[in-house]
């Protein structure tokens, strides 16, 4: 890349981090993807606008390790959304295992199943902002193309408090990444 070109992303790059820092003031309730949609940028080039406080990115090459670390952290919630739709699911992440071009959960009955294409994730961002109102922490995984692929929050108990032990592991993971 030419000076001229690096020098133009520098500067786009820091306006859209005001425009961030300005949303977040004016508008603290939207969500990042809600964000990247009033901003016309793709999540993840919000999330990485984010002040560091808020967010850690990690490179996607680890995804499989942080996704065997969360399978041990008992109940957490899982979010894919697309197009508008939100599917959830509560309850512990499986472990799982590469196989065929896939990371397999490998969930028992009642539990998450499904088939990952781990290659595909570029980014992982480890989110701390608050949702609704209250405390949020999640792990965001991106494709290439800066959308979301899923999200893993961390759980909560009856009264509504992120577990201690998953709050812990979470900040841990920080280790992995670095904050913008």
């Amino acid at each position: 890349m030419n000076m001229m070109n690096h020098n133009l992303e520098m500067i786009m790059q820091e306006n859209l981090v005001q425009q961030v820092e300005t949303l977040l003031r004016e508008k603290p309730q939207l969500r990042p993807v809600e964000m990247a949609d009033e901003l016309k940028v793709t999540e993840w080039s919000v999330v990485s606008a984010l002040p560091g406080d808020m967010v850690y990115l990690i490179k996607g090459n680890l995804a499989e390790a942080i996704l065997l670390d969360i399978s041990h952290w008992g109940a957490v919630t899982t979010i894919v959304e697309r197009d508008g739709s939100v599917f959830e699911f509560k309850g512990s992440l499986p472990e799982g295992k590469p196989g065929f071009g896939y990371f397999n959960l490998m969930g028992t009955a009642g539990q998450l199943h499904g088939h990952l294409k781990l290659d595909a994730i570029a980014n992982i961002a480890l989110l701390s902002k608050p949702l609704r109102g209250k405390e949020a922490h999640a792990i965001v995984f991106y494709n290439r193309a800066g959308a979301c692929v899923f999200k893993v929050y961390l759980g909560r108990d009856e009264q509504g408090v992120i577990y201690a032990h998953q709050l812990q592991a979470f900040n841990r993971l920080k280790g992995l990444g670095y904050a913008r």
